[in-house]
């Protein structure tokens, strides 16, 4: 299964590049490695090769470095990944309309690397997904369109990525990096390959191993806030900040770690990662009702974020219905652009639903994108940041607490703020409505 440096053009190639591919090909490359990136998308490669990044937490200048710098290309053209000595792939798996897991991009991307893996080739996934994806459907494709034996005529492994847009730790050369192999050549190839860019590479018995720890660690977080999400509720009714339990309890040096309630959870991996053990738990005649329950909580926070302002305005005689509201945050989580699953769009809805005008700011989003979540609101423009535009407002509702907005403005502007992030202290203000 070897093969000579000199029979690949590039040390690795990447297919997709969003969120997780595009820092991965910049990493490589930086770490003096030839890198070939492929995306579908000709648009992002033709900014890509003009050193433009369409990501906002990635400045161009890196790209431009690297370009530079180091041999990195970008393609649209899957035959050449035949170039390639390792191919990663670093493609979404989204849910489907009833919550079952979606492979599509997956199999769309082994379909379009199975007639160009040659002997001696490395190919990893990262993607999120549940147990046995890597050693069945993918390589299923990928033996079938290459006519090669997988851990015979090429390697395959599984390594998950772990990155978390925004935050300055989640930088990859020091997070830990997970990797298993269909066989152990084939994690010691991928081990190998990361060791390369990453300082500590955590070796785990296989792919299905590997595929586990990504799920648990997203499943993990999952329920915590789901658990913070209630107790919220529960506090509220007693009148107790959970925000000050919350930094209370975190002083503990053992035996707690500190979790935030929210309007909801969204982003590409944390709510949608527990359907997909839930899904292959079936086929094993297992129930997740722990999983299922925290999914409840977590989806019902958007209603009662509209519930907490429906009672704050009939307090003092007030509808809903008619009112100019200012949602706050379009972000899944604060300070990035990536607005994937956000509940902020659910919270648009239901003030919509209520015969609500709804408005919005966000410092990282001009314009809402088209995706099948945000079809009711593609192409709104967001408002600009000033008091003379904030005035026309009835209400504001903090949907994502972005470190870069001015709350003290907001506060002075809006006559009422609803704040479910707990970004405006102190918690007991005229006007503020806690949910």
């Amino acid at each position: 299964m070897s093969a000579t440096k000199d029979e690949f053009s590039f040390d690795v190639a990447v297919m997709g590049l969003g969120y997780v591919g595009l820092p991965l090909v910049l990493r490589f490359a930086e770490s003096g490695l030839s890198v070939l990136g492929f995306e579908a998308d000709w648009e992002k490669v033709s900014q890509l090769e003009e050193g433009k990044s369409y990501l906002a937490h990635l400045p161009c200048e890196r790209i431009q470095a690297a370009r530079k710098k180091h041999r990195l290309a970008f393609t649209i053209d899957p035959a050449k990944l035949a170039q390639a000595r390792a191919v990663l792939i670093c493609v979404p798996t989204p849910l489907k309309e009833h919550r079952e897991p979606d492979l599509s991009h997956i199999t769309s991307a082994g379909q379009l690397l199975g007639p160009h893996v040659r002997k001696g080739m490395l190919v990893c996934l990262e993607s999120s997904t549940y147990p046995g994806t890597t050693e069945g459907e993918l390589r299923e494709i990928l033996e079938k369109l290459s006519g090669l034996i997988a851990g015979k005529d090429f390697s395959l492994a599984f390594a998950p990525e772990r990155e978390d847009p925004g935050n300055p730790r989640s930088d990859l050369k020091h997070v830990p990096r997970v990797v298993g192999g269909l066989t152990n050549g084939c994690r010691d190839r991928a081990a190998d390959l990361y060791g390369k860019i990453i300082d500590e590479i955590v070796i785990v018995r296989d792919c299905r191993t590997a595929e586990a720890v990504k799920l648990s660690e997203n499943i993990f977080r999952f329920v915590n806030i789901a658990l913070a999400n209630e107790l919220k509720r529960i506090y509220g009714k007693m009148g107790i900040d959970i925000w000050e339990v919350v930094n209370a309890a975190k002083t503990k040096p053992f035996g707690y770690m500190p979790f935030y309630p929210s309007p909801g959870v969204g982003g590409h991996c944390i709510p949608i990662d527990p359907f997909y053990l839930t899904w292959k738990a079936r086929e094993h005649g297992m129930d997740t009702r722990f999983i299922e329950l925290a999914a409840e909580i977590n989806a019902a926070m958007p209603a009662y974020v509209i519930q907490q302002l429906t009672d704050a305005l009939n307090r003092e005689g007030k509808a809903l219905k008619g009112l100019r509201v200012l949602v706050v945050g379009l972000g899944y989580k604060p300070d990035i652009d990536d607005d994937r699953e956000s509940p902020s769009y659910e919270i648009m809805n239901l003030l919509a639903d209520h015969g609500v005008l709804v408005s919005f700011y966000d410092p990282w989003i001009q314009t809402i994108p088209n995706h099948p979540k945000t079809k009711r609101w593609a192409g709104t423009q967001s408002i600009g940041w000033q008091e003379s535009n904030l005035t026309g407002h009835d209400v504001a509702v903090i949907a994502t607490g972005h470190r870069a907005i001015d709350y003290d403005l907001l506060r002075k502007s809006v006559p009422m703020v609803v704040d479910p992030c707990g970004v405006i202290q102190p918690r007991n203000q005229r006007g503020l409505v806690e949910a």
